[in-house]
């Protein structure tokens, strides 16, 4: 166990800085300069000269790189061209709202899908389990943004229950600003709640046909007890690894979302400083991502071992 988390630790390491090198790579490579966006079309060649040369932008790309990936190896990221602060400190501010976002959103995959996907593979066959189905499919196909929508229009305009949009610090109004959270993370659950449900229900099925289930079946054992301890848990294994692909989803998604119910997140804060061609944000964000994909991928595998002891890890 422990061979292969430093295994996994080292592979990380190295991704992360192969990473690194394809997104400065990519971001200098589109068309766009933030020079112009600070001093605008009226700026005179002297001026743009000194303030590229202040940003360190007429220096060599790999020069800039090394700087770059030098300062984040002692945690800073650079900084921002047009807020005119530690990228750092930029991303701190929509963290809190993307983080809380993404934790409600996995609690209501959870809730929702798993729980209905054992319901729909438990009544296998049965009018419940092609309604169920039927109803995931139909939320898969559905888009983010026209979900999120319809929310609002139901939930904020017409009845009123929660907020349409925005979001207070939790730090400032205490714990019933998640409220203003509750629709944005629906809206991102259903369709990731869909795939957890079909996943559950496609894996339980493929379980239930082992010999070890005919066999604790054919001893007496409870029905419940079956499902429960021999089916759901070796089941498990393939939804944990969805969990994994499903919060890296989130991540894409939520730029919509945090669009759409005007949140001051993350996404948000990608799409803003893409238009602004903030480049040390849009690299700090993107960086900092990967890191969050690559140790929940991490967690996600080791957790293996802990659902099966009959897993090896290699």
């Amino acid at each position: 166990m422990w061979s292969y988390s430093l295994k996994r630790a080292a592979t990380t390491t190295v991704t992360l800085l192969a990473a690194s090198v394809i997104i400065f790579a990519f971001i200098h490579i589109v068309p766009g300069d933030p020079i112009y966006v600070l001093l605008g079309d009226t700026a005179t060649p002297d001026q743009i000269d000194a303030l590229r040369h202040q940003l360190g932008l007429d220096q060599p790309i790999i020069l800039q790189y090394l700087t770059w990936i030098g300062h984040v190896t002692e945690g800073n990221l650079g900084r921002s061209i047009f807020f005119q602060a530690p990228v750092l400190s930029v991303i701190a501010d929509g963290a809190e709202t993307s983080a809380l976002l993404a934790t409600m959103t996995m609690i209501w995959v959870t809730l929702i899908g798993v729980p209905i996907g054992m319901i729909a593979a438990v009544r296998h066959g049965t009018w419940l389990d092609q309604g169920l189905s039927g109803a995931a499919m139909l939320m898969a196909s559905i888009p983010t943004f026209w979900v999120g929508l319809y929310l609002i229009l139901i939930f904020a305009a017409w009845l009123g229950w929660f907020p349409s949009s925005g979001y207070p610090s939790i730090f400032e109004g205490g714990i019933v600003n998640l409220r203003y959270l509750v629709l944005p993370s629906l809206a991102l659950a259903a369709p990731n709640a869909a795939l957890i449900l079909r996943l559950t229900r496609a894996s339980m099925l493929d379980v239930s046909r082992e010999d070890y289930v005919r066999t604790a079946r054919a001893k007496g054992i409870r029905p419940w007890q079956v499902v429960s301890r021999h089916i759901l848990r070796n089941a498990l294994l393939a939804v944990v690894s969805a969990f994994g692909f499903t919060f890296a989803a989130l991540l894409s998604e939520a730029v919509v979302t945090e669009t759409v119910f005007a949140l001051p997140g993350i996404g948000r804060l990608v799409v803003q400083s893409i238009l602004r061609r903030d480049y040390p944000v849009i690299q700090g964000v993107i960086l900092v991502i990967v890191v969050v994909y690559l140790l929940i991928n991490l967690i996600v595998d080791l957790s293996y071992r802990l659902l099966d002891p009959r897993v090896e890890l290699q």
